[in-house]
């Protein structure tokens, strides 16, 4: 259950990456008061929250429904969470979160919590696959699947602080800050991707 917790945790706090979310939260609520900021942080946070616990629990259903293995799942999601982490360490991920943000400020979206915060940046499709990926390890264990959700919801709790203190952050770290730090933490996703096929070609000759 360790192992299982601390694996959880690290993917998911690398995959929704709660601190490169900071710049895109202060530029996406730039021209909100103080109270509005916060309650866009919370609904989105619940959002997520909401997508990828539900990705938890029926995920693994829906691929039994589609006549997906696991296995195969896991190939195909560890790959895509290469691409991400790739995306992560040249910085094209930053650039398409940013222009997403543009967006949703040009557009005046009404509701920011929903969109571009909560989906795609926090539970995007690299947070859904890796959620999926994790509740197929817990092999239906009710403990482990708990142990999931609630390493969602402490996910989603460092993203809420992490939105209200976003400006403070977002100033301490500076432009080469949050270039390192997603450089570091898409080096991080990389190898976690490759595990994730690894574990699914394992699987797949097993069977």
């Amino acid at each position: 259950m360790l192992d299982f917790l601390v694996s959880a945790l690290v993917t998911l706090l690398v995959v929704v990456d709660p601190l490169g979310l900071a710049p895109t939260f202060v530029g996406v609520t730039a021209d909100l008061p103080r109270a509005a900021r916060g309650s866009v942080a919370l609904r989105a946070c619940l959002i997520a929250a909401g997508i990828l616990a539900g990705s938890a629990l029926i995920g693994d259903w829906l691929l039994r429904t589609l006549a997906i293995s696991l296995p195969a799942f896991r190939i195909a999601g560890g790959l895509l969470l290469f691409s991400i982490a790739s995306e992560m360490v040249f910085g094209v991920r930053i650039e398409r979160q940013s222009r997403t943000a543009e967006q949703a400020i040009e557009e005046h979206v009404r509701n920011i919590a929903a969109f571009p915060l909560a989906i795609p940046l926090m539970a995007g499709p690299g947070a859904i696959t890796a959620t999926v990926l994790l509740a197929g390890r817990a092999d239906h264990h009710v403990d482990l699947l708990a142990v999931l959700l609630g390493v969602i919801v402490v996910v989603l709790a460092v993203c809420y602080a992490t939105f209200i203190t976003a400006t403070r952050i977002a100033r301490l770290l500076g432009t080469t800050g949050n270039v390192v730090a997603s450089r570091l933490l898409g080096v991080l996703l990389a190898a976690l991707a490759v595990q994730f096929v690894i574990d699914g070609l394992r699987s797949l000759f097993a069977s």
